[in-house]
């Protein structure tokens, strides 16, 4: 399972020189990560650092593209940082079934996919290309606590 192709997410961390940060909290009453069989579902994953957003507006008003993306990076590493607490390790993730991303927008506002690319291309560079999953990008009117993307993810998981 170690060949190049197939690098070890956890090893893949250290060699993109990724710091995962503390796993974010729930802001309510659910739980962030549910398994059920090989089905591991994560709650909706916010940008945020601690108990505060990192990134607040929407995308077309208060933030460009390139910033909302960042956003959408900083939400999958929370989401990431999840998925190890709940596991233990990202090694036991063997496939990302799905990623749905939520884009607060403003107007007419058609960037939604490159605002997802963000979460996208992390996850690919953790897990490989071969893992990718299938995704949903939804422009919608707002978000918790003002963040410009929300994610769910639903991994796959090795026993």
């Amino acid at each position: 399972m170690n060949t190049s192709a197939t690098i070890a997410a956890e090893q893949r961390l250290k060699d993109l020189d990724i710091t995962l940060p503390a796993p974010p909290t729930p802001f309510g009453s659910y739980t962030e990560a549910v398994q059920t069989g090989n089905l591991l579902f994560l709650s909706g994953m916010l940008p945020t650092d601690g108990r505060a957003p990192a990134f607040v507006g929407r995308l077309g008003a208060e933030l460009d593209v390139e910033t909302a993306a960042r956003a959408a990076r900083l939400a999958a590493l929370n989401a990431l940082a999840v998925t190890r607490e709940h596991l233990g390790s990202l090694d036991r993730v063997t496939r990302i079934v799905r990623l749905g991303v939520s884009v607060a927008t403003s107007g007419d506002v058609r960037d939604q996919p490159k605002v997802a690319d963000g979460a996208s291309t992390l996850l690919q560079d953790v897990f490989g290309e071969e893992r990718n999953p299938c995704r949903l990008v939804y422009g919608v009117a707002s978000l918790p606590l003002g963040t410009p993307v929300e994610l769910e993810i639903i991994f796959e998981v090795a026993g």
